[in-house]
């Protein structure tokens, strides 16, 4: 697990209730740079969200950035923090991390509704796509 991740789950680890995560989850989403009107296309979106998603990336010498927007807050905090998991890593360490230990850390398996939840997995779902071609 690198640097990034362990200082996001330390991070989570500092709230004592779901209101407070939520609250931190709205602000990671307000910090998240929005995606410009000609990449809210329909290729780009992400299908199995409540939400509107759109994902796009890039690769740069072997490295995948990705860039994410929702029309739903609490869904771009979401967004924030599965760019700030899986962006700027290379195809192998994106397909080595395991969300799922990341997403227990953080407590999230238990307060996200299953609808957000499917959502997540959906985009996160992409990225493995992606980082396999």
């Amino acid at each position: 697990m690198n640097k990034e991740i362990k200082q996001l789950i330390e991070d989570f680890e500092l709230f004592d209730d779901w209101e407070e995560k939520y609250s931190y989850i709205i602000e990671l989403g307000k910090k998240l740079p929005k995606l410009k009107a000609n990449q809210k296309i329909d290729i780009n979106k992400v299908s199995g969200c409540v939400s509107q998603v759109w994902l796009v990336h890039e690769t740069v010498n072997d490295v995948l950035y990705f860039y994410a927007d929702s029309d739903a807050m609490i869904v771009k905090g979401l967004l924030a923090i599965v760019i700030k998991i899986y962006s700027g890593k290379t195809k192998e360490e994106i397909n080595q991390i395991d969300f799922m230990d990341i997403f227990e850390r953080m407590d999230l398996k238990n307060n996200l509704t299953p609808s957000r939840s499917n959502g997540l997995f959906s985009v996160i779902s992409k990225i493995l796509q992606i980082s396999k071609n």
